[in-house]
């Protein structure tokens, strides 16, 4: 009975860790924060050059699909998964369209979008309040 016994219970440890792998498997085909049709086109560093580590990191998206940006700003260091004040603002070069989300989030602010098919961009991540990157006619299509 003994030599069953850990051969049961290792068959058992076996079947978990496979189902506990399957439930977490992402299908090839899942829809990234933005929306199906998105892919990224850029991630930024916030926070780098004023101390030394990041606090935040800034990622943009297109859909050739819809002609549009979409960006979003996550914590990272002391502020990743922590509620704390993130920020994201996007518009057409020009500045105009501007699409903005910020407040007291513990993952991320956004998404926020912009249509600005053939143009170039503005956009900005902060996290935390006072620290943020921005990029100035970028991503031009």
């Amino acid at each position: 009975m003994r030599t069953r016994k850990p051969a049961a219970l290792l068959a058992g440890a076996v079947l978990v860790a496979t189902t506990t792998l399957a439930a977490v498997a992402t299908p090839a085909s899942a829809a990234g924060p933005c929306g199906s049709s998105y892919s990224r086109v850029g991630v930024y560093s916030i926070g780098v050059e004023k101390y030394g580590y990041r606090t935040g990191i800034l990622e943009v998206y297109y859909s050739s699909s819809t002609g549009k940006n979409c960006a979003i700003t996550y914590g990272d260091g002391p502020y990743a998964n922590t509620t704390s004040w993130k920020g994201v603002v996007i518009s057409r070069g020009d500045g105009s369209g501007e699409d903005s989300d910020a407040g007291n989030y513990k993952y991320y602010a956004g998404p926020v979008y912009v249509s600005a098919p053939g143009q170039c961009i503005d956009v900005e991540g902060i996290s935390p309040s006072w620290t943020s990157v921005k990029l100035n006619n970028v991503h031009c299509g």
